[in-house]
């Protein structure tokens, strides 16, 4: 499995030293303002690393698989300043839609001032040799965002969170990259929305899981989560 390909539950920085994970984001974050203008290539990684005082080799010894990889870096680095903000903030009082909602658009707003970044990443993401990696990323996201609220699920809702969430934060992220009104005011409209649907899918969900027949019934022979996120990790390890 290269170094680019993040499995379901894992960062995509699992496994790294701390240093290497402080060098990483240094260097993410030095290159960004180039991005803007040049895009996610090899020369912005350079310059990067120059900037964040590291000889530009530093670059392709820290991100040996390339922009791709600085990419999801860039999402884990997102979920990482996301789950620190939401560890500060009281939920205690808000009910579960109104937490996810908070965590999302939390990210989001942790990633406005590199919005043209993330334009051009998902251009990326959606070139051939992209593709394989933004699902992989957006699981990580949907998983981080329910952990950070408080997430404990270990049964059959553990995969219909992360399923109905995953439409949530990939719609909600197209419309804020093209959102222009102030405060991203309509972004978050649309957020809860999109949070108010789900909820009531996952309702209608709920039901059938607890209703008696052969729908009921189907849903015994699901794998446990871990089990599933082991069947995960080895599909994306091809």
């Amino acid at each position: 499995m290269t170094n680019t390909e993040t499995t379901a539950g894992e960062s995509p920085l699992a496994g790294v030293t701390a240093e290497l994970q402080a060098r990483r984001d240094a260097i993410l974050l030095a290159m960004l303002p180039d991005v803007t203008f040049d895009g996610w290539t090899p020369a912005a990684m350079r310059r990067g690393a120059e900037q964040a005082g590291f000889d530009p080799r530093e670059a392709e010894a820290a991100f040996p698989d390339g922009p791709l990889q600085v990419v999801a870096h860039l999402a884990d680095w997102a979920n990482r300043q996301m789950a620190a903000k939401l560890a500060t903030t009281d939920l205690s009082a808000l009910k579960v839609r109104q937490r996810v909602a908070l965590a999302v658009r939390t990210r989001l707003e942790i990633l406005t001032p590199h919005k043209e970044a993330l334009r051009r990443a998902a251009a990326l993401l959606a070139m051939p040799h992209g593709l394989p990696l933004a699902p992989r990323l957006l699981y990580a996201t949907v998983d981080a965002v329910w952990k950070a609220v408080g997430d404990q699920s270990n049964d059959f809702n553990f995969y219909t969170k992360r399923l109905l969430l995953s439409g949530v934060v990939s719609s909600t992220a197209l419309y804020w990259l093209d959102d222009a009104s102030e405060g991203h005011a309509d972004t978050w409209a649309f957020l809860d929305r999109r949070i108010n649907d789900v909820m009531w899918v996952g309702q209608g969900i709920a039901k059938v899981k607890g209703s008696s027949g052969k729908a009921g019934d189907l849903l015994v022979h699901l794998p446990s989560p871990a089990r599933f996120m082991r069947h995960l990790r080895g599909a994306f390890s091809h």
